[in-house]
């Protein structure tokens, strides 16, 4: 049934339910029935279903570009983790790995509206409950649920998994053949087994994205910075590296350092909710802060000292 502004209209119930605007004549919008909105539309304050015209936000890029991330550094964690010490195709496969993220999000922003473009309008997030709509739909008689599960958040949910299938893609496209070329000091069955972790994490990512992506769009900063802090905690204790020296030993050491450097800068600009970035550049000075404390106390925590001198104090 179709409604003008000037009808009174029943209250439309839940949180997300709308009506869609079904004409405008002059200033006068026709309305339809109270439902869900289409793809591209959330709800104004007056239950009203609106386009989503606007932009999104620097903390909305750094959440997609956090979501872009994580398959880029699982690829790069599992290709040096089976790659063995004496295989040259290591950095090859990092490179391809990155040519194909890179690409996989070009592609993903290329076919997102408006296509051909690399911006995207989207919905501004309001709240958690924005990511969970699918939770809020209204049962008015308690037994009929009206059905108002749309895409609050467009396109932050769904661009995602658009994402993670163009990675897929590419993967299952390149990877293969460039490992059969180049990965010859590896034995047959462990020359694959990067691609092998692929097809397992892809779908973890995938389920942790539905499931989760309203958690982890309010806490990635914080994500970041904790498990970078831990993982260069243990890398460092791990290749025995307690001063400075020891950095300088081997390249990949420094290239291990000032990527986990990169990662703390990324966590703690995206800490702050502000649009200007400038106001945030005096806090990237506390980017080194945790790899010098680490290697100023490394040498005091020394198993062996710390058991040397207890012995001695017996």
């Amino acid at each position: 049934m179709i409604r003008s502004a000037v009808d009174i209209q029943p209250a439309c119930l839940g949180l997300y339910c709308g009506r869609v605007v079904l004409a405008v004549n002059g200033s006068l919008e026709v309305y339809g029935d109270c439902g869900v909105c289409p793809r591209g539309q959330r709800t104004d304050d007056n239950k009203i279903c609106r386009e989503c015209v606007g932009s999104p936000d620097r903390y909305d890029w750094l959440y997609l570009g956090f979501m872009a991330m994580l398959p880029l550094v699982l690829h790069w964690f599992f290709i040096e983790w089976y790659s063995g010490k004496k295989s040259s195709s290591a950095l090859l496969q990092h490179i391809t790995a990155l040519f194909e993220c890179s690409i996989a999000a070009i592609v993903t922003l290329l076919v997102s509206d408006p296509a051909g473009s690399l911006h995207i309008r989207s919905c501004k997030v309001k709240k958690l409950s924005d990511w969970y709509t699918m939770l809020y739909n209204p049962s008015p008689d308690y037994i009929t649920t009206v059905h108002c599960t749309h895409e609050a958040v467009y396109p932050l949910y769904t661009i995602v998994f658009i994402y993670y299938a163009f990675c897929l893609v590419l993967m299952m496209l390149l990877r293969p053949f460039l490992v059969k070329k180049i990965a010859c000091g590896l034995g047959k069955a462990d020359r694959f087994k990067s691609i092998y972790a692929a097809l397992y994490f892809f779908p973890v990512l995938t389920v942790l994205q539905a499931v989760g992506g309203g958690l982890l769009y309010y806490a990635f900063p914080y994500i970041i910075l904790v498990l970078s802090l831990v993982t260069l905690a243990v890398y460092l204790s791990a290749s025995e590296v307690e001063s400075f020296k020891d950095l300088l030993v081997r390249k990949k050491r420094l290239v291990v350092l000032f990527s986990h450097w990169l990662l703390h800068a990324y966590g703690i600009i995206s800490i702050p909710k502000l649009d200007k970035l400038e106001q945030d550049l005096p806090l990237l000075a506390l980017v080194p802060a945790p790899a010098i404390f680490y290697l100023m106390t490394a040498k005091y925590t020394e198993p062996s000292r710390i058991l040397s001198e207890g012995g001695n104090g017996h």
